[in-house]
């Protein structure tokens, strides 16, 4: 089986880059730069016309959106236990993984775009200020979850890696997190599995590169 990841740093195709890690799998990482155009190229448009990352190639075939793709890495790699045995305990799984996906990422995004939001001129800081209300709501939720807990299951799994990319991405908006503590433990815990670190050297040497070109 051939599998190459369509990664772009810091985007959440950060998310089955550990997954893919934790899992041992043999798979290869064609790097796309998110702010030349690449997505919107006609080659990368081929496996995905909704142009965003990630996308897993399984032996030709695209396969898009990160909850599927969590939900096939654990599927075909089950000695990794990236979901829970338990069935009622892997659907609150995909669901925590699904809420991270349309609850928490689309509350990330008015810091990077929020022309995408609202195109009026001087409406930048307004948008901010409203999705960050809505994402530090997403946090609190989170933050009970995380209380007396390692991980969101009894063991690492697949929703501790995607809410590790939201909640690194919130840190990279220079937000102020110090509230929400239970995150930020489970954060710095993340930050010392080794796929975390083989990421970020791969993010590290990624980006260095694409500023060579720029």
């Amino acid at each position: 089986m051939k599998l190459t990841l369509c990664y772009a740093p810091q985007t959440c195709a950060t998310v089955p880059f550990i997954t893919l890690t934790e899992a041992g799998a043999d798979f290869d990482v064609h790097n796309l730069n998110s702010r030349s155009g690449q997505l919107k190229s006609p080659e990368f448009l081929r496996l995905n016309p909704k142009h965003k990352v990630p996308v897993l190639i399984i032996d030709g075939d695209p396969l898009t959106e990160n909850l599927a793709i969590q939900i096939w890495i654990a599927r075909n790699f089950p000695a990794a236990k990236l979901l829970p045995a338990d069935p009622l305990a892997e659907v609150k799984a995909i669901s925590l993984m699904s809420f991270f996906g349309s609850g928490i990422h689309p509350h990330l995004t008015p810091n990077a775009r929020p022309e995408n939001y609202c195109d009026l001129p001087g409406s930048a800081e307004s948008v901010k200020r409203v999705g960050n209300k809505l994402l530090f709501e997403d946090f609190a939720v989170v933050e009970n979850l995380l209380e007396g807990r390692v991980w969101f299951f009894d063991h690492f799994t697949a929703p501790d890696a995607y809410f590790f990319w939201c909640f690194r991405r919130a840190i990279s908006f220079k937000l102020d997190l110090s509230q929400f503590r239970n995150c930020m433990a489970h954060f710095e815990r993340m930050q010392q599995r080794a796929s975390t670190q083989k990421l970020a050297a791969h993010e590290k040497r990624v980006m260095e590169e694409f500023a060579k070109v720029a």
